[in-house]
């Protein structure tokens, strides 16, 4: 397993040209007076490019802004140099049912999950321990964790990977009983 920096994991804004596919590759920004559904939507924008300066192949990154059907994974298996597949999620998955799917990713193929903010509940942290491919798990928050339970949760979840904080200024204050790399993260338009 690599070791990624937060520099060399996930960068926003540049993301169009290079991994989106389909509809994301020609998303426009949403208007503020669009529905609430609409302004949450994923954009080229907000889907993150995974960048890993040691990997000098020539791979291909397969991205979805939600969990792929199975079958849709079984048409990965026809993709020429796949390397790596990025589900950056919307929200959690309440439960593993949702996840059994991922079960059937191609081998040797790295998987890595955003997700935004903290688990809903204990059973949404516990379900990625269910899954057999091992997903590596980044997490998205805007805010130190809500209470000891949820880190403890968090501490408990074998992908899980980094914590990537949106909070100005950075501060480890409220993460300190985390035990997983803490990064920080400033948006600028």
């Amino acid at each position: 397993m690599r070791i990624w920096t937060a520099a060399a994991l996930l960068a926003t804004g540049l993301a169009a040209g290079c991994m989106a596919a389909g509809p994301l590759s020609t998303a426009q920004p949403v208007p503020p007076e669009a529905p609430a559904e609409a302004r949450t939507a994923p954009t080229a924008r907000s889907v993150p490019l995974v960048l890993d300066r040691t990997d000098l192949s020539l791979g291909v990154t397969v991205q979805y802004s939600r969990l792929p059907t199975a079958e849709e994974l079984s048409d990965l298996r026809l993709t020429a140099g796949l390397v790596r597949i990025v589900l950056a999620l919307p929200e959690w998955p309440t439960d593993y049912e949702p996840l059994m799917v991922l079960n059937q990713l191609p081998p040797q193929t790295d998987v890595l999950v955003v997700l935004p903010g903290y688990p809903p509940s204990r059973a949404a942290a516990e379900a990625w321990n269910l899954v057999g491919a091992r997903p590596r798990l980044v997490l998205v928050v805007d805010r130190p964790p809500p209470s000891l339970a949820v880190v403890q949760d968090l501490n408990g979840m074998r992908g899980l990977e980094r914590l990537i904080a949106d909070v100005d200024p950075p501060s480890r204050a409220g993460f300190e009983r985390l035990q997983r790399p803490l990064s920080f993260r400033r948006l600028v338009d």
